[in-house]
């Protein structure tokens, strides 16, 4: 038995087995399937296809590592960090909220102010979401108009709320 050929020819089975019963991909448990077809390999008998065989130990050593200690102490560890993240405390102080109400004031007048067809654009693409496909459509003009438009605007909102953008 060769064992470089059955390497070669098992290495992405072996990968897709660890995956799908780890749900990740583990260097860690493939070199353990390797070195149990390594050590194994004069018990092998030829009963059934090698590829089964292979199958066989790739899905064992899986199943071992979700049993070892090593990986439910990785979980622990994922699972105190998701409660950890979870408990900071994201809570805005009053001021922190009167901020950002002035700052939405100051970004809501600046848009008013711009040139209609400015305004217009600024609103479709960057409130609303449009590509600047739907937006030339719906404006019936060439998308580099769009794209003409896009610029100038936030060139002029950036020169408008320049202390904004020096905030922070």
């Amino acid at each position: 038995m060769n064992f470089e050929e059955i390497i070669k020819t098992n290495k992405q089975n072996i990968k897709n087995i660890i995956r799908m019963i780890t749900k990740q991909e583990n260097e860690d448990v493939e070199q353990e399937v390797y070195i149990k077809l390594w050590k194994n390999s004069e018990k092998y008998e030829e009963r059934g296809s090698q590829k089964s065989w292979v199958n066989t130990v790739a899905k064992n050593a899986s199943k071992d590592y979700l049993k070892s200690k090593s990986f439910k102490q990785e979980q622990d560890t994922t699972s105190d960090d998701l409660i950890y993240n979870s408990l900071r405390d994201n809570k805005t102080t009053p001021e922190d909220g009167l901020i950002l109400t002035e700052r939405r004031k100051k970004i809501i007048s600046a848009v008013d102010s711009l040139k209609p067809k400015f305004r217009e654009v600024i609103m479709l693409c960057e409130i609303y979401g449009y590509t600047y496909e739907d937006a030339a459509k719906k404006l019936n003009c060439p998308i580099g108009t769009i794209k003409s438009r896009i610029y100038n605007a936030k060139k002029e909102l950036a020169e408008m709320l320049q202390d904004l953008l020096t905030e922070r």
